[in-house]
C-alpha cells in the first residue's frame, strides 16, 4: 500500500494553534548499536498515516494533575519550562509515559505510594499496574512544532530513556503496528516524518554519552523553513 502524502492546509483558512504533545525515545544499547522502539501508524490515521514514529500523543487535561512516584530531575524541569509552565512541564512528561503504555504496553513507572487515592479517568488502567508515573529517569531532548502549512498542527516535545528503567510487554491499543526496536542505523530503510529523521539524528550519540544529571545544557528545537529544518539551541 503506497504511503499517502501529508495533507496540506487549504487555500484561505488560518492555521490551526500547535497543541501540545509529547513523544517517548526508548533506546537500548547493544554492543555497537543503539536500537529505538518504533511503530507504524495505522493507515486511518489523518497524521502521519503508515509512517513510523516514537510513541507519544497529544497532551490531555488531567496529565497535569495526576500523582508520580518520583519528580522530574531539575535539569529536565528547568529545560521544559524554559517554553512552559511548571504545571504544563508536568503534563508533558506524563503524556509521554501515558501515550507509552496506551500505545506499546510499556511502563515507566514505580510503586505507587497512596494507593487509596483516586486517579484521573485516562490514567486508570496505568495505575491498575500498581504504580504511578515516575519522571526522574527521563530526559528531554529536543521540541519541534508542526509547520503552518499543515491542517494538523503539534507542539511536540521529545524525551528519550533508556530500556533499563522501562517495564512491561510489548503490546497496547493498535494505534502503532509492527512495534519494533530498530538499530538507529537501519531506520533509513522505514517510511519516516521528516521530523523523525532529524531527532533520530541525536539520538545515538545521545544514548552513548548521556548528558550528566542536572548540568545545565539546551535542548534542540527543530523549525521548518519549508525545505529542512534548522536547528537552535533552547
Amino acid at each position: 500500500m503506497a504511503v499517502p502524502p501529508q495533507p496540506v492546509r487549504e487555500p484561505g483558512t488560518r492555521a490551526p494553534r500547535p497543541k501540545d504533545a509529547a513523544t517517548l525515545i526508548i533506546y537500548r544499547v547493544k554492543k555497537n548499536d543503539v536500537e529505538v522502539l518504533m511503530g507504524q501508524r495505522h493507515h486511518k490515521h489523518k497524521f502521519l498515516p503508515q509512517r513510523y514514529v516514537f510513541p507519544g500523543g497529544r497532551v490531555d487535561p488531567q496529565d497535569s494533575r495526576v500523582r508520580t512516584a518520583t519528580p522530574l530531575r531539575s535539569d529536565v524541569q528547568e529545560l521544559l519550562t524554559r517554553k512552559a509552565t511548571p504545571a504544563r512541564a508536568r503534563a508533558l512528561a506524563a503524556a509521554a509515559i501515558r501515550e507509552t503504555y496506551e500505545e506499546a504496553g510499556l511502563i515507566i513507572g514505580k510503586p505507587d505510594k497512596e494507593p487509596q487515592r483516586s486517579v484521573p479517568r485516562n490514567w486508570r488502567t496505568f495505575f491498575d499496574q500498581g504504580v504511578a508515573p515516575s519522571f526522574e529517569n527521563l530526559n528531554y531532548v529536543a521540541r519541534a512544532v508542526t509547520p503552518s502549512w499543515r491542517p494538523i498542527r503539534f507542539n511536540a516535545r521529545f524525551f528519550m530513556i533508556d530500556d533499563r528503567f522501562v517495564d512491561g510487554e510489548l503490546g497496547g491499543d493498535g494505534e502503532l503496528l509492527d512495534l519494533i526496536y530498530v538499530p538507529v542505523s537501519d531506520t533509513k530503510s522505514l517510511e519516516l516524518p521528516l521530523i523523525t529523521t532529524r531527532v533520530l539524528e541525536l539520538v545515538e550519540n545521545l544514548a552513548r554519552n548521556p548528558p550528566p544529571p542536572n548540568k545545565k545544557r539546551t535542548i534542540t528545537n527543530f523549525v521548518h523553513n519549508g525545505k529542512f529544518h534548522d536547528m537552535f539551541d533552547e
